[in-house]
């Protein structure tokens, strides 16, 4: 469903990714972990060219998406991304801050966007504050209002970039419960968190990022139970898992 070939981005003489091969399955859920600053976060955005790779392929359903001749916007529909801070528009309701992607991307009557849109906030469990602007809303349900508002848009992929560390910890769990939802339903989902518990129990696959490199990757049983590699140890001994 995603694959990357030999991906690398560079700022300057700094390289953040050095030729990243990575493939994702469809319907699988992969977990990019590491410490800050080793590149998942950048790996994600090049996965929908918010950041342009420096070299490499970005392949989704078979389509190189950083080939030049690509329509840009008609790739990013096929990918749905949630971002650590939200990204919802104030001004606009919940039903509003989802209905609007569905009327300008995809083009749908205000009717037919509206009736998605309800769908798409039921579906993680907020169709009862589709009134409700965001300053009206916890960060866990703000969150929930920004994968509603990717899901509605029903992408083939859907990328996580930190998604619950914006929150206080009692709220972390709906939007988790929420993920585990849209697995579920069988979503290919590349994911960059710090929820270790959460990679071990619903991971398919957890991949170890290090200096801009993919240091080890596996099951979480393997990776979490017996890391092959002394970094991937010595990251792990310092973080709750």
């Amino acid at each position: 469903m995603l694959e990357l070939i030999a991906l690398h981005k560079s700022y300057g003489p700094l390289d953040v990714l050095k030729g990243i091969d990575l493939k994702v399955k469809p319907g699988e859920m992969v977990f990019l972990i590491g410490p800050s600053g080793s590149g998942k976060s950048t790996l994600l955005r090049c996965c929908n060219r918010l950041e342009e790779p420096t070299s490499g392929a970005v392949i989704v359903e078979g389509e190189d998406i950083t080939a030049p001749s690509v329509d840009l916007n008609k790739a990013r529909r096929r990918i749905g991304m949630v971002f650590q801070s939200f990204n919802l528009y104030p001004h606009k309701t919940a039903l509003g801050n989802v209905t609007l992607a569905l009327v300008k991307v995809s083009r749908l009557s205000r009717a037919a966007a509206r009736e998605k849109a309800m769908a798409a906030l039921a579906d993680v469990g907020l169709a009862d504050k589709a009134a409700a602007y965001p300053a009206e809303l916890s960060g866990g349900q703000q969150q929930r209002v920004a994968i509603a508002r990717a899901l509605a848009l029903e992408p083939k992929v859907m990328l996580f970039d930190e998604p619950t560390s914006a929150l206080d910890p009692e709220l972390v769990g709906d939007v988790l419960d929420v993920m585990r939802k849209v697995r579920a339903a069988g979503m290919t989902m590349l994911v960059v968190s710090h929820e270790m518990r959460f990679a071990a129990e619903a991971a398919d696959r957890v991949v170890f990022m290090d200096g801009g490199v993919i240091v080890e990757e596996g099951p979480p049983s393997a990776v979490f139970g017996a890391p092959r590699e002394a970094r991937t140890q010595a990251f792990l001994s310092r973080v709750k898992h």
